[in-house]
């Protein structure tokens, strides 16, 4: 419970100062719904993370409590209680299961991280994200035609930052591209975050990523991440999930700007 409560509490503080603070449920960790099916991954890893976490300390504090009632040392006896050093079964299971443990979290964090990486190349919506000091340039590409940008400026409300529109139930790709400092691309809806480094080289897999949106439409608040000046704070934008008949009008008023 300490821990779930200093996890709410950086949650807050980490958003201070903005309006854009997503709704987080006990149920689901603290963490916020998430819209897109590797945000599912990341719930997964997270919940079974908390439990393990938990029952580790439950046996922990168990084992505490039972050493300090059972074998505290009393007065009538001065011999010492039976050591157990040297005793290779009891010595190997220490050894043993802490290394199961370390295993098992090391196994479900690989498989889950090689998800949340893997960028299969076929999407037919692409993304470039530029991002600089202090806002966002956003270009999309439907089907090979190239949309019209959408940039920003500094701005202290989510609403009034650069919208990214983005069809439900559809593969996306993001290519993430910077020139100036270390930025963040963060939308907590997605459960996942990606920094934007300079320098890297275009085809480079490390500025890439994919998500596959659920079918729920709305509008969710984006952020810089990483501290990367004197306006980080108000390098705000916000993604836009349509429908696919939201999605088609949209594309119908941006076809004179296809290129």
């Amino acid at each position: 419970m300490p821990r779930a409560a200093a996890l709410a509490l950086l949650l807050a503080t980490a958003t201070a100062c903005a309006n854009d603070v997503p709704e987080a449920d006990w149920s689901r960790g603290l963490l916020p719904d998430h819209v897109t099916e590797q945000g599912g991954v990341v719930q997964s890893l997270w919940n079974g993370a908390w439990i393990a976490a938990l029952a580790t300390g439950a046996v922990v504090i168990g084992l505490i409590l039972w050493a300090t009632i059972f074998h505290r040392k009393r007065r009538a006896k001065a011999e010492l209680p039976p050591q157990v050093r040297y005793n290779l079964p009891i010595e190997m299971l220490y050894t043993l299961i802490p290394l199961v443990m370390v295993s098992v979290f090391f196994f479900f964090t690989a498989r889950d991280s090689e998800t949340l990486s893997r960028v299969d190349g076929d999407a037919t919506v692409k993304v470039k994200v530029e991002a600089f000091q202090w806002s966002w340039r956003f270009t999309t590409t439907v089907n090979g035609k190239t949309l019209k940008p959408v940039a920003g400026v500094p701005v202290s409300d989510y609403h009034q930052g650069p919208q990214l529109v983005l069809p439900t139930k559809t593969k996306i790709e993001f290519d993430l591209e910077t020139d100036d400092v270390i930025h963040s691309f963060w939308v907590p809806e997605f459960l996942f975050k990606r920094d934007i480094i300079p320098g890297i080289p275009e085809d480079n897999p490390g500025r890439k990523f994919q998500i596959t949106t659920l079918d729920k439409k709305g509008v969710y608040a984006g952020r810089c991440a990483e501290l990367c000046g004197v306006d980080h704070s108000r390098m705000l934008f916000s993604v836009k999930l349509v429908d696919q008949n939201e999605w088609n009008q949209y594309l119908t008023t941006q076809a004179g700007s296809a290129q």
